[in-house]
């Protein structure tokens, strides 16, 4: 019995390596953005190339209305007209459907666009993606995108309590040239 265990956990050990060596890489800093096209939670598709131009905070989360996440969109909508007034447009983006993100963005009175990557191919060409198999989740990601559709920062050591507030910060500083 013991032996059935070890190995049990062993296999285990083994497919979790194996996902996590499959997974892509995030885009470094300088790098381009990659693009994207995904339904929102009122189905309007959004694209990268809709916020060339602009700031953006595209963030990747693991699932809807589960308290971190929720502390973290929440963080994002009172802090809104701050990171606007710097040229910033934030949009979400996990692996749920959208009616999931729709009662999410209701029930939160999230105004900013929370995309729905179902297959996580987005998430995954972000380095953005937990595969297990038969689950799959996004990490807790975000990718700050310059006017120039480029990678200005990425934040892969998210506090969902004061990361807007850390964006905020970083996005006066790039724009002072700092």
């Amino acid at each position: 019995m013991k032996k059935k265990v070890i190995a049990l956990i062993s296999a285990t050990l083994g497919l979790l390596f194996w996902f996590h060596l499959s997974a892509a890489e995030a885009p470094a800093q300088g790098q381009a953005a990659p693009g994207f096209s995904l339904p929102d939670q009122n189905g309007k598709v959004h694209a990268l190339k809709d916020y060339q131009g602009t700031w953006t905070v595209l963030y990747f989360y693991p699932k809807d209305d589960t308290p971190g996440c929720t502390k973290e969109a929440c963080s994002f909508r009172d802090d809104l007209r701050q990171l606007e007034a710097l040229g910033a447009k934030v949009v979400g983006v996990s692996v749920d459907d959208t009616s999931s993100h729709a009662k999410f963005a209701e029930k939160y009175h999230l105004p900013f666009p929370l995309l729905a990557d179902k297959d996580g191919k987005v998430a995954d060409s972000y380095g953005a993606l937990t595969n297990l198999g038969l689950i799959k989740i996004a990490k807790r990601y975000t990718f700050l995108i310059a006017p120039d559709s480029k990678i200005a920062k990425v934040y892969q050591s998210v506090d969902t309590s004061r990361h807007s507030q850390q964006i905020i910060d970083d996005l006066k500083t790039l724009k002072a040239g700092k």
